[in-house]
């Protein structure tokens, strides 16, 4: 594993990515508190993600909107615009694109670059070069903090030292005394779960931790992911393994007037779909349904085994099955917040395997070319024109195409 001697990466951080994207599309949010809600309407849910202006009084991301209120009475709460927000996305990484190459685009709102030869010697030249064209081609409301230092892992810390708007640059030579400052649960990697480990175990900051041998964080971890984030506190040029694809899903808060069982049920079968179309562009099959739904007072999940399939037939025959499990094992009444389905036990489609015990082939064929017609009328036309049942959005839209920090929609989510 190699020891860079100069720095080597750039991480760059969107400063309240969403809220910013709305000030610079409206002026009248300029300068004001705003918060970004799931749909207009109504006071029973929460902030999505806010301001700076709002978060210097107190409010933060994911917060109920009543706190939000009583923190401050003067927040504009902004029913949220997905599809706004994956263009200004776009939008924002053709920019930096034009003054140098992305690596790795992280989450909607993060990103990380190598540095060539030359970028290396002058990085406030190169930091004040991105800030200036995105300030003159997209706008001077949304901005960015842009981290410096041997290794991503590194850069992507230093990023959020100096929020927002600004530039941290961590040269080997200078490390690991800037490390030491930053707290312990601002380490990526160190959730709460692990922060409580780490107490547990006499680590109460990021010295004692760099300290820690990297065979004896393995065994903190049970993995491998602890001694890989060990040399990546040390400068170690660590590139992580990628991430095998290990499930499809969407999940949706619901608007009140759709906090019933039938309410539920109709918008968990737009979100299975919209899941499903995604398992088939991605070139996949599943082989189980996950269903979970957020009620009053606790939660209920499910699960249910399908043979090997992709088609929408096959997949709402599933959720018809699990929400008559979760009908029977819950009282007809409940009220329910949110809905999450997922596609699970995938596998690609040169992987398919046919169930010896099931003669269903000719079955899945006929389905499978009907979803396939279906998808294909949807894609000519840039919107959903077939479905099998209703197609009847809920209030706020945004069925698969909701706000999200880790996964970046695409046009078709909004059809």
């Amino acid at each position: 594993m190699r020891l860079p001697t100069t720095i080597e990466r750039l991480y760059l951080d969107f400063d309240g990515f969403f809220a910013s994207v709305e000030q610079q599309n409206d002026k009248k949010l300029r300068g004001r508190p705003i918060g970004i809600v799931p749909f207009e309407g109504t006071d029973r849910t929460c902030v999505i993600a806010c301001s700076r202006e709002a978060k210097l009084l107190g409010v933060k991301n994911v917060m109920p909107v009543a706190d939000a209120r009583r923190l401050c009475p003067d927040i504009l709460l902004v029913p949220q615009k997905p599809d706004l927000y994956r263009r200004a996305h776009n939008t924002l990484l053709a920019e930096i694109e034009s003054v140098i190459p992305i690596d790795a685009v992280k989450s909607i709102d993060e990103l990380t670059c190598r540095l060539d030869i030359g970028q290396r010697t002058n990085p406030h030249g190169l930091a004040e070069k991105l800030k200036t064209n995105l300030a003159i081609h997209v706008g001077k409301y949304i901005t960015c903090s842009i981290g410096f230092a041997a290794n991503r892992q590194l850069a992507k810390i230093a990023c959020k030292i100096d929020k927002p708007n600004g530039v941290t640059i961590w040269h080997p030579s200078d490390m690991p005394a800037p490390l030491f400052l930053v707290p312990l649960d601002d380490i990526p990697g160190v959730g709460s779960n692990m922060f409580r480990r780490l107490a547990g175990l006499g680590i109460h900051n990021t010295e004692t931790l760099y300290k820690t041998q990297a065979k004896q964080m393995r065994k903190i971890w049970n993995n491998v992911t602890g001694e890989r984030l060990w040399y990546a506190l040390h400068g170690y040029d660590v590139q992580a393994p990628e991430s095998e694809r290990g499930m499809f899903g969407h999940g949706r808060v619901l608007p009140p007037e759709s906090r019933t069982f039938k309410g539920a049920h109709e918008i968990c079968k737009l979100l299975l779909i919209k899941a499903a179309r995604r398992m088939r562009r991605s070139g996949f099959y599943c082989s189980g349904l996950w269903l979970w739904l957020s009620i009053r007072d606790g939660s209920w999940s499910g699960r249910w085994t399908l043979p090997m399939v992709r088609d929408d037939q096959a997949l709402l025959e599933g959720l018809d099955a699990l929400w008559s499990e979760a009908r029977k094992a819950n009282p007809k009444h409940v009220t329910i917040f949110r809905v999450g389905i997922t596609l699970i036990d995938i596998t690609p489609e040169g992987g398919r395997q046919m169930d010896l015990l099931l003669d269903d082939d000719k079955q899945r064929q006929k389905w499978e070319a009907v979803t396939d017609a279906a998808d294909k009328l949807n894609l000519r036309y840039g919107r959903t024109v077939l479905s099998q049942g209703p197609w009847n959005p809920p209030k706020g839209g945004h069925v698969g195409g909701k706000i999200s920090y880790t996964r970046i929609p695409t046009a078709e989510d909004f059809w």
